[in-house]
This record gives structure tokens, C-alpha cells and sequence, in this order.
């Protein structure tokens, strides 16, 4: 009797004491899955699959480590220091005005090829060489005319020459001066006539003003071209220049230097001058390319941040740190703690063309996301 009573009550026991009575040591407990840790602050499990998400009722945003590395998330200290404010302004590539020159038709007239054939697009040519030639074009009524006056230059010339003769054989007769007069004269009309008919012949040679690569090639053999008609472009690469608008004419007086991104790659700019007439509203600046390597196109348009004397308080982070809101304010991400992420509106200007002033919203030391910040923008 006793042996069975102690097995109702042990039988009993279990049944009070449910299935997780028997776990020891480091196995489960409960109904907990294995590997579960501690719920986070927001009640969301923080193990390996656990998703970002974002706090309710505020800008906040859970990510767990494992999913900060994977996004590769790197902070920075905000410090707030004095820089030299910068503006954005916007720019194109243009030919350096001592290394590029442009080839133009002087008078209407067909195009030949030259020696070498005609230069195509990207061709290297030597200052002087003979791209095409030009062979004058004129209408019938204009070349009538100058047959006229070559056939009349002609006959002036004959009638030279047999006075020249005629005064040689009455050297002793004539006077000297007179001989002489005879002489000048009939070299005179022998110019005169070689150029009249030069005119009606000859072609004009079109030759490269610089050194460098074609950039336009606008000339095919037997075209037929007016006066002013731009046939070639020759650049430098290595010598190329950006002009940038500005509305503010104050600001030809305070730039220092200046950036533009292109490529992956930070150009380096060195400020030339600006203009004093406005062009469509703007001021036309001037900038010299220093040291491009990065592969540049003439009219590219480039956006250049020009650094200028006036200082600005703030701190300044990377372009990728500032993402864009709903109706286009500017945020960064705060890291508030080990996996809290609090997202913080803030105003900007340029500083370079990698780097961004905060002159609002930020009061210094906080961890700001420099990294990866798109990454948590996205999260929903």
C-alpha cells in the first residue's frame, strides 16, 4: 500500500511540476527555443535571425550586431570645429584656353583631304599640320570677274614685257630712272597676276593652331562649306579647364580653391578669375584642372564645391553620413546604444566635394553612422 501511495504522489508531482522540471545545466527550459537570449529593450529577440526594426512612437531603430557587421556600420565622433564654408555650384568641362584651338572655314569652299587623309575623333595632331585643304568656292558671276581681271593683268603684263625689252636695247638712249620704273612695274603686275590666279586655283591649307586630340571632326571630303563653319576641335586632356556659374558676384573676391567628384575620383581645382558680365543672371568662374587622372569629356557637367574665406561652425561628416527624409530634409543616424540607432534631422551645407558641414543639429560627442546609413534608411 505504501509503495503505492508514494508513486500516486510522485506520479503527482511531475503533473504540478510540468515538462521542464527535468531540464539541468544548459539545456532549454520551457517552451524557449535553444540559442534564445534576453529579449532587447524593444522586446525583440537579438539572436543571429533577429531583423532590424523600428521603435514605436519614435525615430528609434533595434539592429542587432550580428546585423551591423553584416551591413558594415561605421561610427564617428562628432566634433564640432571652425571650417572654411563652402558653395555648390554648378560647372561643366570646358578646353583650357591655351590648350585647345578650333579649326574654322575663312571663305566658302569644298574640303579636300590632306596628306594624311582627314583626322577622325580622338587622333593626335601636331600644331601646324595640314588637316585638309580649303578650295575656294565662288558663283559664276565672282569667278567671271576674276577671269576678267586675270585675263586684263595678262595683257598688262605682255605689254610690261615689251617695254622692259624695248628700253634694255636703248639702254644708252633712255634714261635710267625710266628703265628702272619699266622694271618695277612689270614685277608688279607679275605679283598681281600670280595672285589673281591663285585665287582661282590654289586650295587654303587648314592647319592644327595647337597640339592634342580631335575632338570634333566635322569634315568630309568634297563638303561644301560657308565662312565661319567649325570643321575641327583640338583639346589637351591633360590640360582642361571647368567654368561654374555663380548668382552671387561677392564671390569671385573670396574663393581659395575648389572640388568636384567625378568618377569615383576628387578633382582638385585651382580658382583663375571670374568674369564681370553676367551671363544669363550668372557670373561666369573660371577653374584649371590640376593633375586629372580621372578620364573628363568636354561639356561634362560637373558639380564643384568652391571653398571661399567666410568660417562656419560645425561638424563636418561624409556625404554618404546625411540621408534624404520624406520631402527632402537632411538626417543623420545617431548611435545611442549598442544596438539603438535614433535617426536626427539636421541642416547641412557643402564643405568639399566628399564632405558636408552640419551647421544644425548636432551638439558634439554624439556617434554619428558615417557608414551604412543608408542601410538603416531603408528599414521599415
Amino acid at each position: 500500500m505504501k509503495r503505492i501511495l508514494s508513486g500516486t504522489l510522485l506520479a503527482s508531482s511531475i503533473a504540478l511540476a510540468g515538462p521542464g522540471a527535468f531540464a539541468h545545466g544548459d539545456e532549454p527550459h520551457g517552451d524557449e527555443p535553444h540559442g534564445a537570449v534576453a529579449p532587447g529593450p524593444a522586446g525583440a529577440a537579438t539572436n543571429m535571425t533577429a531583423p532590424a526594426a523600428t521603435q514605436p512612437g519614435g525615430p528609434g531603430l533595434f539592429v542587432p550586431k550580428p546585423l551591423q557587421r553584416r551591413w558594415g556600420l561605421r561610427t564617428s565622433i562628432a566634433r564640432i570645429a571652425e571650417h572654411a564654408a563652402s558653395v555648390e555650384l554648378n560647372g561643366k568641362v570646358v578646353a583650357d584656353p591655351d590648350a585647345g584651338g578650333r579649326v574654322q572655314a575663312t571663305q566658302p569652299g569644298r574640303i579636300e583631304p590632306g596628306p594624311r587623309g582627314l583626322p577622325v575623333l580622338g587622333q593626335r595632331v601636331a600644331k601646324g599640320q595640314v588637316l585638309a585643304w580649303l578650295r575656294p568656292a565662288s558663283d559664276s558671276i565672282a569667278r567671271g570677274n576674276q577671269q576678267a581681271q586675270l585675263a586684263e593683268l595678262d595683257a598688262q603684263f605682255s605689254i610690261a614685257q615689251r617695254k622692259v625689252a624695248r628700253y634694255d636695247q636703248l639702254e644708252d638712249v633712255v634714261p635710267r630712272r625710266d628703265i628702272e620704273a619699266a622694271r618695277f612695274e612689270l614685277q608688279a603686275l607679275a605679283r598681281r597676276r600670280a595672285a589673281v590666279a591663285a585665287s582661282l586655283s590654289t586650295p587654303e591649307a587648314l592647319r592644327a593652331p595647337v597640339s592634342g586630340v580631335v575632338s570634333v571632326a566635322a569634315a568630309i571630303a568634297g563638303q561644301v562649306v560657308d565662312m565661319r563653319d567649325i570643321l575641327f576641335e583640338i583639346v589637351d586632356p591633360t590640360r582642361l579647364a571647368v567654368e561654374a556659374l555663380a548668382y552671387d558676384a561677392s564671390l569671385a573676391q573670396g574663393i581659395r580653391d575648389a572640388r568636384a567628384a567625378v568618377a569615383g575620383a576628387t578633382l582638385r581645382l585651382e580658382f583663375v578669375g571670374g568674369g564681370r558680365q553676367l551671363r544669363g543672371q550668372a557670373l561666369p568662374l573660371l577653374f584649371r584642372v590640376e593633375g586629372a587622372k580621372a578620364d573628363l569629356a568636354i561639356g561634362q557637367p560637373l558639380a564643384v564645391v568652391a571653398r571661399t574665406a567666410r568660417l562656419a561652425r560645425g561638424v563636418a561628416l561624409a556625404r554618404e553620413a546625411v540621408v534624404r527624409e520624406e520631402g527632402g530634409a537632411s538626417a543623420v543616424w545617431i548611435h545611442t546604444e549598442p544596438e539603438q540607432f535614433e535617426r536626427r534631422r539636421v541642416r547641412t551645407e557643402p564643405l568639399d566635394a566628399a564632405t558636408v558641414l552640419v551647421t544644425e543639429g548636432l551638439d558634439g560627442g554624439e556617434r554619428v553612422v558615417v557608414a551604412g546609413a543608408g542601410a538603416l534608411a531603408r528599414v521599415r
